[in-house]
């Protein structure tokens, strides 16, 4: 399958459209989100009809945005330059990146082989994921493995730089490579989560032709 480059701000009426409808690496958390007790996930189910109701009406869902969230679109750019100083690198700007039925929105492409998640954590809290970096050298936080591993599996690159800034602070750097394990049981959850979200857009569309 062709990889599709958008070259659009992300955020913007034309990065949502590119998006519309198809699971994304910043989800993929939702996607391999597990239920109580055996139980089906909620976060994967709610994932999953917001997807499909986008599908059906070819609007936009509502996405929650939190301070956090908000912050960290303010200060990406800031912390894309550091990145950029500290690395003697270039940076290149992608909107979305398309994989067949599948995306991911990585906040740069670096050179040939490799790309940039970029994070923000508060100070304190980037004091504790400094010191457990800094015990462990292949560690990063559990919460962007997916991200990260569906970025490299997204645009089929070799490596992404994970960096979690806050200004003032140490920035928290790990080179992140494919791990083909992991990245082949992801392509297998969000294959079946893709069928799941079909059947589901069949399903309701059935209700209007009965009616």
């Amino acid at each position: 399958m062709a990889i599709e480059i958008f070259n659009c701000i992300q955020g913007s009426e034309r990065w949502f459209r590119a998006r519309m409808g198809i699971p994304t690496a910043s989800f993929f958390s939702d996607i391999l989100a597990k239920g109580r007790g055996g139980e089906r996930s909620k976060t994967r189910d709610s994932y999953m009809r917001k997807l499909a109701a986008e599908t059906i009406t070819e609007e936009l869902g509502e996405t929650f945005k939190s301070s956090a969230m908000d912050r960290g679109n303010e200060m990406e750019a800031e912390a894309r330059a550091y990145y950029a100083l500290m690395h003697d690198a270039d940076p290149e700007l992608v909107g979305f990146v398309r994989n067949g039925d599948k995306g991911a929105s990585p906040d740069a492409l670096i050179e040939s082989n490799g790309g940039l998640e970029l994070k923000t954590q508060r100070a304190d809290l980037l004091i504790e994921t400094l010191d457990h970096g800094a015990r462990d050298p292949s560690w990063i936080p559990p919460e962007h493995v997916a991200q990260v591993q569906g970025n490299l599996w997204i645009t089929e690159r070799e490596w992404f730089d994970l960096c979690i800034y806050w200004p003032k602070m140490p920035i928290f750097t790990r080179r992140v490579y494919r791990d083909n394990a992991y990245i082949m049981s992801l392509a297998a959850s969000v294959r079946q989560f893709n069928d799941e979200l079909a059947e589901m857009v069949e399903r309701i569309r059935s209700y209007a032709r009965a009616s």
